[in-house]
């Protein structure tokens, strides 16, 4: 039933200033944009070796109201060095949610809370590894 990844979303009150940290996070521009009423209501960026999507939705759309509690599934996006992208990303202006953590050989994660309230997190995956080098 599922075939694969196809889109992370996050939420964000100002989704251009969402776009600009990213921008800086991922050392890409977003590929795609759209505008409601003359603002950007919607980004999408292609990442990684599988270029999936991440992207940004004003909040506005959310299905639920906000929280001031980051909660929900975390994503996580394979990393050379979770503990160097994970200090990069605080440097940034995330907040930490989940200090590098050694979940068994080959396999480290962590998490951050972004400027605009969502969890991102990040792993060291060796399966992902060995699944790109296939």
């Amino acid at each position: 039933m599922l075939r694969g990844l196809t889109t992370v979303t996050f939420f964000a009150d100002d989704v251009t200033a969402a776009a600009r940290w990213y921008t800086e996070v991922l050392g890409t521009e977003p590929y795609f944009a759209r505008e409601i009423a003359g603002s950007t209501a919607y980004v999408e960026f292609r990442i990684g070796d599988h270029q999936h999507e991440l992207g940004v939705i004003d909040r506005r759309f959310a299905p639920a109201p906000a929280s001031d509690i980051p909660s929900g599934p975390v994503t996580y996006w394979h990393v050379d060095d979770p503990e160097a992208a994970f200090d990069r990303l605080l440097s940034l202006g995330a907040t930490p949610h989940e200090k590098p953590v050694e979940r068994g050989p080959g396999f480290v994660t962590a998490s951050v809370v972004d400027p605009f309230g969502n969890v991102l997190g990040v792993m060291y995956n060796q399966h992902y590894l060995d699944v790109l080098a296939r």
